[in-house]
């Protein structure tokens, strides 16, 4: 059985955390490159990898978050639905364990791993400061954007299991609801963690500033009466 994985500062608190999920079929073993990669960047931040609750029940090992037997675009928003709960509930306690809020945590998942992430703050909005998703999806189309958490997907454009155009429709759907999202595509890239889309995703985490975090200060600066004029956003 796989075992959830922690890679820790090497002294001092954790300022911020990475909370990694894995695709179906998979283990935490799998990210620990992206891992090293986080931690060559983020010098203080922890990084957890936990692994599915639920053991592959398509092979004799792997975890899975939720079963992929018979699935279908009807009953797998029922199914991540179920599977949920028991995720909410261990973000949250690492957390707590950590010591880190929920604005410095960032969680990002990879295929099916990528459905729990979006399906998890569309559940519960600012759970999370932001979402990473690599080739994923949502299980079903958010009716109301998260206000409190920016959504940064992350696809190739040759991805066979999940289509580029699942991701598209997604940004589309979340600019409709004024949502703070990003879609990076790498060309010719199938459904893997790419070094390409790490280097995007390294740049979103480093450059891309909240929709909120604009807002507040535009509103700060509306409130004081100071000229707006020049301030770019990105």
């Amino acid at each position: 059985m796989s075992s959830d994985l922690e890679w820790l500062p090497s002294s001092g608190q954790a300022e911020q955390l990475f909370i990694l999920l894995h695709g179906v079929g998979a283990t935490p073993d799998g990210f620990a490159p992206l891992a090293q990669v986080l931690r060559s960047r983020f010098a203080q931040a922890a990084v957890l990898a936990p692994a599915g609750f639920d053991a592959f029940d398509m092979a004799p090992a792997g975890r899975q978050w939720f079963s992929v037997r018979g699935v279908t675009e009807d009953n797998r928003p029922a199914r991540v639905a179920a599977a949920m709960p028991r995720l909410l509930t261990w973000i949250k306690s690492a957390q707590q364990h950590i010591g880190v809020g929920q604005q410095a945590t960032a969680l990002i998942g990879f295929s099916q791993g990528s459905i729990m992430a979006l399906e998890a703050v569309a559940a519960e909005d600012g759970l999370v400061g932001r979402v990473l998703a690599f080739s994923g999806r949502y299980a079903l189309l958010p009716a109301v954007a998260p206000a409190l958490t920016t959504l940064h997907l992350l696809h190739g454009s040759a991805d066979s299991v999940m289509p580029v155009s699942l991701a598209r429709a997604a940004l589309d759907h979340l600019g409709q609801l004024d949502g703070d999202a990003t879609l990076d595509i790498a060309e010719g890239v199938g459904h893997e963690l790419h070094p390409a889309l790490l280097d995007c995703a390294l740049h979103r985490l480093t450059s891309h500033i909240p929709q909120r975090t604009w807002q507040a200060a535009l509103g700060s600066v509306a409130q004081s009466g100071t000229d707006t004029t020049g301030v770019n956003v990105d």
